[in-house]
């Protein structure tokens, strides 16, 4: 008991009345400047306070964190909230959770600010704000999982429809190449059969031709010879003369080759030499 005397004794004597004053007018002035909406000025005193003067107070440390929540500065609003929420005071725990769940839904972190709503009610079944924010999370959770498996839905259903086109588009390219290569090939019958016409036709024409000219080359045998008509001419004897006389001498010829074949049958006299 006397050691505790002591020491209680040596921690009375250690603390600077001086500085217990200016901590409790820092106080004063911070706790002030928040309620009268000057979070700037509050930050600054409660910065000091606890950086400064080392004032290690949850409540100090509550004031700081509300009042950077308050300007919307995130980084220094949650840095301060952070170790509150591990506070064995179950209001400071459960606030500090609240809070940093607004903050997650304010990011759109939902499933981060259901936990942290839910650590606040925990801490603290009292708190309606957290179990308020905690349900409106939940649903709000429910409806993004709801639309984020519509979306899926409809994607895949995208992804079957374009699918679906493209198989359509590749059918329709080809049937569209089978009556292309049809057509080309129509093209190329079409092309032969007027190749093959046009040979037909120009054999046919050389074969005419041809006809012509074996009946021009006919016709010139049969016509008589200009230089005979000239010597007959010279010999006043006319063509038709001239060919009753060729007639004659081809039926004497005749004759005398008969002659010829009916002594040659008859039989040699044996009494007669050969000669």
């Amino acid at each position: 008991m006397k050691v505790f005397l002591i020491f209680v004794l040596g921690l009375l004597l250690s603390i600077d009345p001086k500085k217990v004053s200016k901590i409790n007018s820092l106080k004063s002035e911070a706790k002030k400047a928040f309620l009268a909406g000057d979070f700037k000025t509050a930050i600054e005193k409660y910065k000091y306070l606890k950086d400064s003067l080392g004032v290690n107070e949850e409540e100090v440390g509550m004031n700081l964190a509300n009042s950077y929540f308050r300007t919307n500065d995130t980084t220094g609003a949650f840095s301060n909230y952070q170790p509150l929420s591990l506070s064995n005071d179950a209001k400071i725990k459960s606030w500090a959770n609240q809070q940093m769940g607004v903050m997650a839904n304010r990011q759109g972190k939902f499933e981060e600010a259901l936990n942290y709503f839910k650590q606040a009610i925990k801490a603290e079944p009292e708190n309606e704000q957290a179990r308020f924010n905690y349900e409106m999370v939940k649903k709000k959770l429910e409806e993004q999982k709801k639309q984020e498996q519509q979306q899926n839905k409809d994607q895949n259903k995208d992804n079957k429809d374009k699918k679906d086109d493209q198989k359509k588009d590749n059918k329709d390219q080809q049937n569209k190449d089978k009556q292309d290569q049809k057509k080309d090939q129509q093209n190329k019958d079409k092309k032969d059969k007027e190749q093959k016409d046009k040979e037909q036709k120009e054999k046919e024409q050389q074969q005419k031709e041809q006809e012509k000219k074996d009946q021009q080359n006919k016709d010139d045998k049969n016509k008589p010879d200009p230089s005979l008509s000239e010597k007959l001419k010279d010999m006043k004897i006319s063509e038709e003369k001239a060919k009753m006389i060729l007639e004659a001498m081809k039926n004497q010829e005749v004759q005398y080759l008969q002659q010829n074949r009916r002594k040659a049958t008859k039989p040699r006299d044996r009494g007669k030499p050969d000669w």
